[in-house]
C-alpha cells in the first residue's frame, strides 16, 4: 500500500514480450520515509517532464521533482478533505487540477506550489492535457439525470481535445464532445458484462481502451470517423 517504484522500461522488449522486461526497478519505494501509507489511485507526469504528481488516499498530492531521475525532492500539496481520484495537468505544466471523494475540484499552482483557492478563475484560458477529472465546467454533463458522483468511474480526452470519454457503473462507454455541457447526448457502447474501471485514449487519438471490473477485461475501440 502506498508504494511507489520507478522502472526502466525498453519497449521494444515489451512489445516482444520478453521476460523481465517489466523487473528492472530505478527507484525502488519514493514514500517509503512516509508514515501513512494509503492506496495511490492517480500518477501523472507533467507535460514538461520535470514533476510526477502522485495523489494518495491520505488526502496528499505528493509532487516529486525528476531532476536527473533522481526524485529526492518531495512537495506535499494539502487542502482535500478526502481522498485524491485524479489529477489533470495544464498543458504548459504550470497548474494542476484535482478530484476527490468528496467531490471537490480544487486548483494548485505548480510555481508556488500551494494551492490558489481562485484557480477556477485564474486557469480559464488554461489548456489541460487530459482530462480525468469527472468534475468541472466542461464536464458538467457527464452525470445522468437521477445518478449520483459514483456512477461515472473513469474520464478520458483526446489529445486534440474534441473529445471526451467516461466509463460508467453500468459497463457503458460513453464519448461526448468537448465540452460537454449539460443536455449533451453521448454515443454508447457496451462491450463490458461489468462495470467499466477506466478509459484512455491513444495518443494519436484513434483509439480508445477501456478496461472492465469483475469480467477483467480490456476493449480497444477503434475510432472509424
Amino acid at each position: 500500500m502506498g508504494i511507489v517504484t520507478i522502472r526502466k522500461i525498453d519497449w521494444a522488449k515489451v512489445d516482444g514480450r520478453e521476460k523481465g522486461s517489466l523487473d528492472e526497478i530505478h527507484k525502488k519505494d519514493l514514500f517509503k520515509d512516509t508514515k501513512k501509507r494509503e492506496w495511490i489511485e492517480a500518477m501523472v507526469y507533467s507535460p514538461d517532464d520535470k514533476y510526477l504528481a502522485v495523489g494518495s488516499h491520505d488526502n496528499i498530492i505528493y509532487l516529486l521533482d525528476t531532476k536527473k531521475y533522481e526524485y529526492k525532492k518531495c512537495t506535499k500539496l494539502t487542502g482535500h478533505s478526502s481522498f485524491v481520484t485524479s489529477i489533470d495537468w495544464a498543458l504548459d505544466s504550470s497548474y494542476i487540477r484535482t478530484n476527490c471523494g468528496a467531490y471537490e475540484l480544487l486548483f494548485f499552482d505548480i510555481k508556488t506550489k500551494k494551492r490558489d483557492p481562485k484557480g477556477a478563475s485564474n486557469t480559464i484560458g488554461t489548456t489541460w492535457a487530459d482530462q480525468t477529472c469527472k468534475l468541472g465546467w466542461n464536464v458538467q454533463g457527464i452525470f445522468p439525470s437521477g445518478c449520483d458522483g459514483s456512477h461515472i468511474n473513469s474520464v478520458a480526452m483526446t489529445k486534440d481535445q474534441k473529445l471526451i470519454a467516461s466509463g460508467d457503473d453500468y459497463g457503458l462507454v460513453c464519448t461526448y464532445n468537448n465540452p460537454l455541457l449539460d443536455g449533451h447526448k453521448s454515443n454508447k457502447y457496451r462491450g463490458h458484462s461489468e462495470f467499466v474501471t477506466t478509459v484512455k485514449f491513444s495518443d494519436d487519438n484513434k483509439y480508445l481502451f477501456s478496461v472492465g471490473g469483475q469480467d477483467q477485461t480490456t476493449i480497444q475501440w477503434k475510432k472509424t470517423k
